[in-house]
């Protein structure tokens, strides 16, 4: 059985609050839909102890979220201010950026190793650790009806999330001390992340080998800039939204 990755309850906290901020800046984007104060609220829980809510459903375990008193609390009420001050924390978004994927992975490490510990293969664990990491932001998408933000083309969240629970699971099966392991995770995660945000690090879209895109003529050449544009509007949304995507699981 291998040890649970843990960190002191303050931290926890910290990124459930930090869950209800993303959510509440994530709603404010979404104007168009007419969110009241209850929306937000909910958009709020559902980004920040979303990953924590999945990762216990797969692992067949008491939510940790539901029966312990502070983290709902705090996720909400954080939201709440999000909502209030949200023109304030905008113009530190690179603080709450850089925060959020240590978050990321600190929560990736805990979900991955909680799931070893149950005795999940590492395939699994894997897979946990991910969902641990960014479910809240997939829960979010679903709730609003929205395409799943991960699967779009953006800056490496979900990759950023692999690796650093990848990394976990192979030092803990060479036989790493779980602390180790879990810092590794959380090292990886944040430099991926942040890395990819920096330099605009992105997957390809999809293409079938040997398909080329018209960039000839007139009419080619102004569908192949609109596509252009349009793909960097995507990038440029998932650094905004997808971001804010349930990194933070109690």
């Amino acid at each position: 059985m291998s040890t649970l990755f843990q960190v002191a309850l303050w931290i926890e906290l910290l990124a459930a609050g930090l869950g209800g901020l993303q959510g509440a800046l994530f709603a404010a984007g979404e104007r168009r839909r007419r969110i009241d104060v209850f929306g937000v609220v909910v958009i709020g829980l559902a980004v920040s102890l979303g990953g924590s809510l999945l990762r216990d459903m797969l692992l067949n375990q008491p939510p940790v979220v539901v029966w312990r008193n502070w983290y709902l609390p705090m996720a909400g009420a954080s939201a709440v201010l999000g909502m209030l001050l949200q023109p304030v924390i905008v113009r530190v978004a690179w603080l709450i950026t850089g925060l959020d994927a240590v978050v990321m992975g600190v929560f990736g490490a805990i979900a991955a190793s909680k799931a070893l510990s149950v005795g999940v293969g590492g395939a699994g664990a894997l897979v946990v650790g991910v969902i641990g990491a960014i479910g809240g932001g997939i829960l979010r998408d679903v709730i609003l009806g929205l395409p799943i933000s991960i699967l779009q083309v953006g800056t490496l969240y979900a990759v950023a999330a692999g690796a650093g629970t990848g990394t976990l699971v192979l030092l803990t099966a060479s036989g790493t001390p779980t602390l180790i392991a879990g810092l590794a995770c959380v090292v990886v995660t944040t430099s991926v992340r942040l890395s990819a945000v920096r330099f605009g690090w992105t997957f390809p879209e999809q293409r079938a080998v040997g398909h080329r895109r018209p960039n000839t003529g007139p009419d080619g050449v102004g569908r192949s800039r609109q596509r252009h544009r349009h793909h960097r509007a995507g990038r440029s949304a998932n650094r905004s939204g997808a971001s804010f995507g349930g990194s933070v699981d109690g």
